[in-house]
């Protein structure tokens, strides 16, 4: 399958969540999904032709990048501040590096990090008329500041609450992973380690130990299910080796179950996945099968001391 073939899957997977979003949020978030995917095109357009670069668009990967940053922003973010964080995804994380398949971190979790830092008021923002009874906080702040009975579960299924434009329906998201399943684009190893690693981690050490009810309001609320399975499986920063998956969502969930039970912020997903991004060259060193037939160098060296005697 070819990578535009593989990001027009993606694009046809994310659709769900993004026409959810659309209905939840209204205009705006048209109108934020519309900058960031412009942004992210025509910074890579432009950076193709200062560096003499064969025109990379038709690829997808920088619609792909830009619909995921999009999805990961709050309706209400200024259309020019979205639009900085597609520049910075595409230009500082991914070109710069050499392009797509060099970049070591997801470029869409990089432009959201950067926007978190530069424009933490704006980012946070999750103010919404509609959902008058979370009085603008996310779910996952009630749950921090309130415990799990100020959050209604079944309006974290299906939706029916502030957050990103892209994070709220589980149900939606669940139905772009299935498409991603039946198209061969992921496997389960990824997510099914991050969700499972995630969810024994909140089991054990959250703030409402050994609740069923917590561990489910903590899977439902923020980008948990976003980034396990549309960001955390992406091609280039995960790794390829079979082991390699279970380890790196085993990293994911861990660094997510800490940042949520300790960390100032009710999130962490973001931070989680890059700083997992950053190990991959590690945990594929030391997870590369070995070939049938071939055996470690020092058992060679030891025989064939033996052999000299």
């Amino acid at each position: 399958m070819s990578t535009t073939k593989v990001m027009l899957c993606v694009i046809i997977a994310l659709l769900p969540a993004t026409i959810f979003g659309i209905y939840n949020f209204g205009w705006r978030a048209l109108l934020i999904i519309a900058v960031t995917i412009a942004s992210c095109m025509l910074s890579e357009w432009i950076f193709d032709l200062i560096v003499h670069k064969k025109n990379s668009l038709p690829d997808l990967s920088a619609v792909v990048t830009g619909l995921l940053l999009a999805l990961n922003l709050p309706s209400r973010l200024p259309w020019w501040e979205a639009m900085i964080g597609g520049i910075f995804a595409i230009v500082i994380v991914k070109m710069l590096f050499g392009g797509l398949g060099q970049n070591f971190m997801n470029p869409a979790l990089g432009g959201r990090c950067f926007l978190l830092i530069a424009f933490a008021a704006d980012m946070t923002n999750f103010n919404a008329a509609r959902y008058e009874s979370y009085s603008g906080a996310t779910p996952l702040a009630m749950i921090r500041n309130e415990g799990t009975s100020s959050v209604n579960i079944m309006d974290m299924l299906t939706g029916k609450i502030p957050g990103t434009i892209g994070e709220t329906s589980v149900i939606a998201i669940l139905i772009g992973a299935i498409i991603l399943i039946i198209f061969g684009i992921i496997d389960l190893k990824i997510p099914a380690a991050y969700i499972i690693t995630f969810a024994v981690f909140m089991f054990l050490f959250g703030s409402e130990r050994f609740s069923i009810t917590y561990v489910v309001a903590q899977l439902c609320g923020g980008g948990l299910m976003l980034g396990a399975f549309f960001m955390a499986t992406d091609y280039v920063t995960s790794p390829i080796t079979p082991m390699g998956k279970i380890i790196f969502g085993i990293c994911c969930g861990l660094l997510t179950g800490i940042f949520r039970c300790f960390g100032a912020n009710a999130e962490g997903v973001s931070f989680a996945i890059i700083i997992s991004n950053i190990l991959v060259p590690i945990i594929e060193k030391y997870t590369v099968p070995r070939a049938f037939g071939v055996v470690k160098e020092k058992k060679v060296k030891v025989k064939e001391a033996k052999g000299n005697e």
